[in-house]
């Protein structure tokens, strides 16, 4: 097992250091995919192999093995390092130490060279220690411009007992001096105000256009002089120490602008390293487009627009899951795709045996067993890295934290890069050519290309096309042949998404990990409530309630310490607001639904979102019914106040003769609160209302009760008003005729033949 190069094996009682932290491995479930950790104060952890896998800071703890040399400092010299002339002086070096070892120049007497052995360098008749001095002799005598030439001057007889212990290529790089192939220590004019400020002229060169390197060094000049008013001119590099130290930092940069400035935000986000696929799961691209197919809604039969988002698998190329989602997509629907990577997806209605689990090593019915259902031929698996572009729903921080509670790796698309996630572009327009273009209802890829009436071509529902593009997926897609897409060990073979899969599975193996159902509840919204006796826990501006949260261990702040310290972790579905869950602190495996208080018998009241919530509110709000806090409130209850209870007639203010100075009326109104607090004291007690004499009408809503006073002001000022006789059509005609003479000339003047006619 390898983590990061880090980790080498994982064994029973072994020592890992997770993050700087000390854990001994106690137990290790290999059927399950998980092991277990143990730290030094007793505290247990179980974990994944692919956790640990993942882990970016992980190291074996332990020596160095028996026999392990310690590592050296940078890369090994070679005889390739030295250049032809130091080469050749230190293969004159190394023959003069052979032949005080041997002596013959190349070491052995069946290479022996013409006069070789020397005299005083016979095998035969000296001895070591008398042909190391002889070499030393020799040396001395050496004209002292030839021994500096060749590197001999000063050679000593306990070098030459050094340099006769190694032999061939550590005798040759022995001989060359250390100095010909020393580190390079940069360049000494670069200082730390030059440093800094070539970092600065380099940032200040990004949002600009581009601009040649005798700009950059005159920028240079301006930053060393403002900013180090000290420093001397003339301690500046020059240009072309600049272009050399520009290129051995940043590279050569012959980029456009614009691709260096999205290449650098990817750097600085972490995503700028080159990515090699070599298995499934390890990288899978999420994208989202309109889908290019009318669709009928189940309510009104109306067409509708729906958004089709993929999950893609680049190793096989698999499509694992999708979503059609009418509108636009959410952060839950994707959260909820990831969920559908990981589970075995059913076998639909109408599926035959060709479409079942076929994939060999794992046979269906183990599959089965553990689904409990039958498993289509679609693979699943857990995703380790998801690529995703820069779209609202997929950095939405909701998300975002779904992706971290599956241990995802976030790798978002660099932007201007449709090379990052062209595999699921293409996925795209081939479902539009192989599936949708057959379609009733097909859009087309523009406005200018779209039938004359594609909505009333409309005949699909969303059920309807999800069957469809499932069974396409599984019947189709898995089993097509790839093309272009063959793996790189196999360039001239054919491979189907479904080959692939059954390939990994026999070189690497395959973990079957078959999530919870509770799976569901962890990767919803989170929100850090406090429960309220009675009331439950708000949530975006709804009450929830459950029987649960009546026992003693919730009426206090939770036992969680950090930023929300003292608060109770509560999951949402943005796409149904009737409820909420709530999970167990004492027993993770069991979820609470908290139905909204405001929710009357099942059934009665369909699902809504937190849209519908929102233009509730916002209602709300703009006709007046917002609530209002105790602050706005506190002048009304002064009011009322003062109506039942003034000041004068408080207990400690009354005259000294006992008497209230309001009379037998406001001793009646305060016996009246006295009586309203015991009441509402009894309700918050037992629930029930206290007992009366006589019973009294149940109050109404706010609503209804304003709705039944207008229609009662209404009644009765059509009660009050007497009924009047209509008037005639001939006075409604004469006071409306615009022939009648103003003044006096009313029906009783003379009217003259030719006014008459």
């Amino acid at each position: 097992m390898t983590a990061g190069g880090r980790l080498r094996d994982l064994v029973v009682g072994g020592r890992l250091l997770l993050n700087g932290v000390e854990w001994r491995v106690e137990a290790i479930e290999p059927q399950l995919g998980r092991f277990c950790l143990l730290h030094e104060d007793g505290r247990r952890e179980e974990r994944t192999i692919r956790w640990l896998i993942q882990h970016p800071d992980v190291r074996q703890v332990g020596g160095r093995r028996p026999g392990q040399r310690e590592r050296a400092v940078g890369q090994p010299r070679s005889r390739a390092d030295l250049t032809e002339a130091r080469l050749k002086q230190a293969m004159i070096r190394a023959e003069h130490v052979r032949e005080a070892a041997t002596g013959f120049r190349d070491g052995h007497p069946s290479r022996a060279r013409p006069g070789e052995p020397r005299p005083a360098y016979d095998p035969d008749g000296t001895t070591l220690t008398q042909r190391r001095q002889a070499k030393v002799d020799e040396l001395g005598a050496m004209p002292a411009h030839e021994a500096e030439v060749l590197g001999l001057k000063g050679l000593g007889l306990r070098t030459l007992q050094g340099l006769t212990a190694l032999e061939g290529e550590s005798l040759l790089l022995a001989c060359a001096d250390g100095r010909w192939t020393r580190r390079r220590i940069g360049h000494p004019s670069v200082t730390e105000e030059i440093r800094q400020a070539i970092f600065a002229v380099r940032k200040e060169c990004g949002p600009r256009s581009r601009i040649g390197m005798r700009a950059k060094h005159r920028l240079l000049h301006q930053y060393v002089r403002e900013s180090f008013p000290d420093f001397p001119v003339d301690k500046v590099p020059s240009r072309w120490t600049l272009t050399r130290v520009w290129e051995e930092w940043f590279g050569p940069g012959g980029g456009r602008q614009r691709y260096l400035r999205t290449a650098e935000a990817a750097a600085e986000a972490g995503v700028g390293h080159r990515f090699v696929v070599h298995r499934p799961g390890q990288v899978l691209a999420l994208d989202s487009t309109p889908l290019p197919v009318q669709l009928r809604e189940t309510v009104f039969g109306e067409p509708v627009t729906a958004t089709l988002t993929l999950g893609l698998d680049l190793f096989t190329h698999s499509l694992p899951a999708f979503r059609l989602t009418l509108g636009s997509d959410t952060s839950v629907d994707i959260a909820m795709l990831l969920r559908d990577v990981m589970m075995p997806l059913p076998m639909h209605a109408g599926w035959g045996e060709d479409m079942a689990w076929p994939y060999p090593g794992v046979p269906a019915e183990i599959i089965t067993e553990f689904a409990g259902h039958e498993v289509a031929a679609l693979p699943f698996f857990a995703p380790e890295t998801v690529t995703t572009d820069h779209g609202g729903p997929y950095k939405n921080h909701d998300l975002v934290e779904a992706e971290r509670e599956l241990g995802c790796n976030i790798l978002p698309a660099r932007v201007l890069r449709q090379t990052d996630k062209f595999a699921v572009e293409r996925v795209f327009g081939a479902i539009k050519t192989l599936l949708f273009e057959h379609l009733l209802g097909f859009t087309g890829t523009d406005v200018a290309d779209r039938g004359a009436d594609p909505e009333t071509d409309a005949v699909l529902t969303l059920t309807q096309m999800e069957h469809l593009i499932a069974t396409w997926i599984v019947r189709i897609w898995q089993t097509r042949k790839l093309g272009e897409y063959a793996p790189v060990w196999g360039p001239g073979e054919d491979h189907s998404p479904n080959s692939l899969f059954a390939v990994a599975m026999q070189q690497g193996g395959w973990s079957m990990q078959i999530p919870a159902a509770e799976l569901y509840y962890q990767v919803l919204r989170k929100h850090h409530v406090r429960v309220h006796p009675r009331r439950g826990v708000k949530i975006l501006g709804l009450w929830y309630h459950d029987d649960a949260l009546e026992q003693d261990r919730f009426r206090g702040p939770s036992g969680r310490g950090g930023k929300h310290a003292g608060k109770w972790v509560v999951h949402s579905d943005r796409r149904d607001r009737r409820q909420v869950f709530f999970q167990d602190p004492d027993d993770h495996d069991t979820w609470h639904t908290l139905h909204w208080t405001g929710l009357p018998a099942e059934g009665e009241i369909p699902a809504f979102s937190d849209t519908s919530v929102t233009e509730l509110l916002e209602h709300v709000r703009r006709h007046g019914l917002a609530p209002r806090s105790d602050e706005d409130l506190l002048p009304i209850l002064i009011e009322l106040l003062t109506a039942t209870t003034p000041v004068n007639q408080w207990p400690t203010q009354k005259t000294r003769r006992g008497r209230a100075s309001g009379g037998k009326r406001g001793r009646s109104a305060r016996a009246r609160e006295d009586s309203r607090g015991r009441a509402a004291a009894a309700d918050r007690a037992a629930g029930e209302p206290p007992a009366v004499e006589e019973a009294a009408p149940t109050p109404l809503p706010g609503i209804e009760r304003a709705v039944d006073a207008s229609r009662r002001r209404r009644r009765e000022k059509a009660q009050r008003r007497e009924p009047v006789a209509p008037p005639l059509l001939d006075d409604i005609l004469r006071r409306r005729s615009l022939f009648l003479l103003p003044g006096g000339l009313g029906e009783d003047a003379p009217t003259t033949a030719e006014e008459g006619a």
